[in-house]
């Protein structure tokens, strides 16, 4: 059975995008940078919702074109592109590179990928993360925890009708007082 990973960059107020979606304060490090190439390069499958992969899409799989384009960024959106997705949405009609588009109940479909062997899943986008933390589907949380607070937008948890416990697996520092934290599911 696979594992699947919720990580995302968080403000310390618990947000994963400030209003009107930005994210302009979870610019990272090159250290931070390498550790989340490192991780897309070892993810077996990521799962997208639409918000997500609309950024995500727009930018990665041409980012090693661009002018200016350091070696890490090529190598990120190299990996980018080989790393198989599923995008979870009702309104995308269309996706590529190395994705397939998933229109229907996400939670039978994370359940049904979660069983297969074929190496880690990595759940991304909060509102996609929000139905499979109700579910219980998530193994790991990895919040990447930004010296910010932005007062508000997408936060990273969403309501939960039971509380979930966690154990705190691995902590980590990074430039900038950015700090990893991951925690395991205890079921």
């Amino acid at each position: 059975m696979r594992t699947l990973t919720f990580a995302l960059n968080a403000s310390v107020d618990g947000y994963v995008a400030a209003p009107g979606d930005d994210l302009g304060w979870s610019v990272p490090s090159d250290e931070l940078f390498h550790w989340w190439s490192d991780r897309v390069g070892a993810t077996g499958l990521a799962l997208y919702g639409r918000r997500l992969w609309d950024t995500m899409s727009s930018h990665w799989p041409t980012a090693d074109q661009q002018p200016g384009a350091t070696p890490a960024r090529i190598e990120y959106a190299r990996r980018w592109r080989a790393m198989p997705k599923v995008v979870f949405s009702s309104s995308t009609s269309t996706v590529d590179w190395n994705t397939r588009l998933v229109t229907g109940d996400a939670v039978a479909e994370i359940s049904r990928l979660k069983a297969d062997d074929d190496g880690a899943m990595d759940i991304g986008g909060a509102t996609l993360a929000a139905a499979a933390m109700r579910a219980g589907l998530i193994d790991e949380y990895v919040i990447v925890t930004h010296p910010v607070l932005v007062g508000g937008g997408t936060p990273f948890f969403t309501a939960l009708d039971n509380g979930v416990n966690l154990s705190l697996e691995e902590t980590r520092t990074f430039p900038g007082g950015v700090v990893l934290t991951r925690y395991g599911t205890s079921r």
